[in-house]
């Protein structure tokens, strides 16, 4: 019985094994084209992030409308850090990258084991489990301790303490930390402007870092929207900057007189009030909506001053609308007022009053004397 005959080329794949093997380990140190992902990606998928947060947390506040006020003031810390920690759980600790993150086509990965030329490999290591704890304690845990720590310090006002008090030197001490945080993580964030790797300095300490999740996929952006609201906002922003700048009342009163006649223009509810009644006071009134009875204004007039057309308002409402506006016209009959003048009412001498009425009564009595006389006969 004869042996099988071995292959012709097992010989040499034998041989060229040890080189091989050789070769994969010196692969990590061989020069290869680094991974470039698009940084506009990463800062919309925190962005996106951000929103949902916020969705999220309208949901819940409206959850609790009908709870007391002071129960949502009390546990707000802890029903956000809830809120965060299911978050969380279902998307980096599962899924291994946030909902923005997932909704631009990117997902965490562990950059130690791609070092050197493994840096553009088509597979990539998947975070860690201690990494995944580590990054959901700090960012989860990390704002709900400093969430709280700033409210109790802010409640029992460490910083207006003396100097040689210790929780003034811990206010101190949190307010340098607190500094310290925001250089580094401005430095991190040219870092990451400059090389598009780790957002935060949590990512770069446990090396997480935002690759593509398909390689092959391309970014589909429509920009139509943007560029709607781009030029909404800044249509807005040019009417903001107008809008004071124009007298509407002088603008809407110019119009009527161009379209109305002079006779509907006077002919108004306001030439019928009473002449002790204020007209712009009258028109105030009406015209706030929230306005009570009980706390309205009082509308006499005081402080009269008369206008050149013949109507009597208060001094302040009068004038006040005279140097809003140097066109404004009398409520009471739409006529331009250009001068006022105090309203001084002539009172009757009382000598004469008394005079008159003892006439009246001296008239009344003789005609009765005549009535009983013309009886009498």
């Amino acid at each position: 019985m004869t042996s099988p005959q071995t292959p012709f080329w097992e010989p040499d794949w034998k041989s060229v094994q040890a080189p091989l093997s050789a070769l994969r380990r010196q692969l990590a140190s061989f020069p290869s084209p680094p991974l470039r992902i698009m940084k506009v990606s990463q800062l919309d998928a925190e962005l996106l992030d951000d929103e949902l947060l916020e969705t999220m947390k309208e949901q819940l506040w409206s959850a609790f409308a009908l709870f007391k006020p002071t129960f949502k003031d009390k546990f707000k810390p802890e029903l956000t850090l809830a809120l965060n920690l299911i978050m969380y759980k279902f998307s980096v600790y599962d899924m291994g990258a946030t909902y923005g993150s997932q909704l631009q086509n990117l997902v965490y990965r562990n950059e130690r084991k791609h070092s050197g030329g493994l840096q553009s490999t088509a597979t990539d290591a998947h975070l860690t489990k201690t990494q995944k704890i580590v990054y959901g304690v700090v960012t989860v845990g990390g704002q709900y301790v400093m969430e709280r720590v700033n409210g109790i310090v802010t409640e029992q006002g460490w910083g207006e303490l003396p100097e040689d008090n210790i929780k003034r030197k811990a206010w101190n001490l949190l307010q340098k930390g607190t500094s310290a945080f925001k250089i580094f993580s401005l430095v991190n964030f040219l870092a990451f402007l400059y090389a598009g790797k780790y957002r935060t300095i949590l990512e770069r300490i446990l090396s997480m870092r935002l690759v593509y999740a398909e390689r092959n996929s391309n970014r589909q952006a429509s920009f139509e929207f943007l560029n709607r609201q781009m030029v909404w906002h800044a249509f807005t922003e040019f009417l903001m900057f107008l809008m004071p700048l124009i007298n509407v009342s002088k603008l809407k009163r110019n119009v009527k007189r161009m379209l109305l006649p002079a006779a509907l223009m006077s002919a108004n509810e306001l030439s019928a009030l009473p002449a002790h009644i204020c007209a712009i006071c009258h028109e105030s009134n009406t015209a706030a909506p929230t306005t009570t009875p009980g706390n309205a204004t009082s509308t006499f007039i005081h402080n009269p001053y008369i206008t050149d057309c013949g109507h009597i308002y208060c001094y302040y409402c009068v004038k006040t609308k005279m140097m809003i506006d140097d066109e404004w016209c009398c409520l009471r009959c739409g006529k331009k007022v250009d001068a006022i003048a105090r309203h001084v009412e002539v009172a009757p001498d009382k000598a004469l009053i008394e005079k008159t009425d003892q006439e009246e009564e001296e008239e009344s009595e003789g005609e009765e004397e005549e009535k009983q006389t013309s009886e009498a006969k």
